[in-house]
């Protein structure tokens, strides 16, 4: 089977919730049986994704998705193997310099600030924004420019809960965890039925309400498990949708506890392979 997971408050327990005693020491005897493949699927960049793998001694993954999905690496010991394929799959909606082109479309725009260098990439364009009602009318202003400007691109909104602060991807149009999950699986051989996802925020909605086996962890926001379940609910894959709640072997449902709930309920025979 292929697990997928996000990192930042899915397996990474660094958001406000308390994690469970165990849980992830649990996660990493359970991906380490030799019928599993491990992905990681985040918006970090891969330093960042190997400082995580460090910072809270994660297993090493089979394949990272980094850059909310427009990224793909193959990852065997320290050799980390970048998917050129992908990049000319995703080349198909922008060119080289799109993500400079549309800097300057959105330059005008006082609600967003750029994020950080070393957060942009060449299919990546990435801004901080307040959480607030009015983001809303910001993302239609960038959607209208971007259909204006005939950009194949589609814009990804979450929240950094721990900063309280907006988070807005510009991407290809065919870039997405989603669409990235997807052609991995097309690579991989995987399919419906033996691929399962996990993740907690705004940027993890399409897969989490796709017909994908997904799990949403316990300490995601109110208003993203709300949001989760009406898409599910209007795609007709609501059956596909887990929200943990807590309760598996008296976890609390968060991080990687809620992980583990969600696989058990989809196969309660990996029960057995948990320690």
């Amino acid at each position: 089977m292929l697990i997928c997971t996000d990192l930042d408050r899915t397996l990474l327990p660094n958001g406000p919730q308390a994690e469970s005693q165990g849980a992830r020491e649990a996660f990493k005897v359970l991906v380490g049986h030799d019928k599993v493949k491990l992905a990681f699927v985040t918006g970090r960049h891969r330093a960042l994704v190997e400082e995580a793998i460090d910072e809270y001694d994660l297993p090493l993954p089979d394949f990272v998705i980094g850059d909310v999905g427009t990224s793909i690496y193959t990852v065997s010991n320290t050799d980390w193997l970048l998917w050129d394929v992908w990049k000319q799959q995703l080349a198909g909606d922008w060119h080289p310099n799109q993500a400079g082109d549309l800097r300057q479309l959105l330059a005008d725009l006082g609600e967003l600030t750029l994020q950080e260098e070393d957060k942009q990439g060449p299919f990546k364009l990435s801004y901080y924004t307040a959480v607030d009602p009015h983001t809303e009318e910001v993302i239609v202003q960038i959607n209208r420019r971007l259909r204006h400007a005939a950009i194949k691109a589609h814009v990804v909104w979450s929240t950094d809960e721990t900063r309280n602060i907006g988070l807005i991807d510009i991407l290809p149009a065919s870039a997405s965890k989603l669409h990235a999950v997807l052609f991995l699986m097309s690579r991989t051989g995987h399919t419906l039925a033996d691929c399962f996802f996990a993740g907690d925020s705004g940027n993890d909605l399409a897969v989490l309400t796709s017909p994908l086996h997904a799990i949403l962890v316990a300490n995601a926001a109110n208003e993203v498990r709300a949001e989760a379940i009406r898409l599910a609910e209007e795609h007709g894959t609501r059956h596909a949708l887990y929200l943990a709640r807590g309760g598996y072997r008296r976890m609390n449902g968060c991080y990687s506890a809620g992980i583990l709930e969600g696989l058990v309920h989809y196969r309660p025979e990996l029960d057995k392979w948990i320690p």
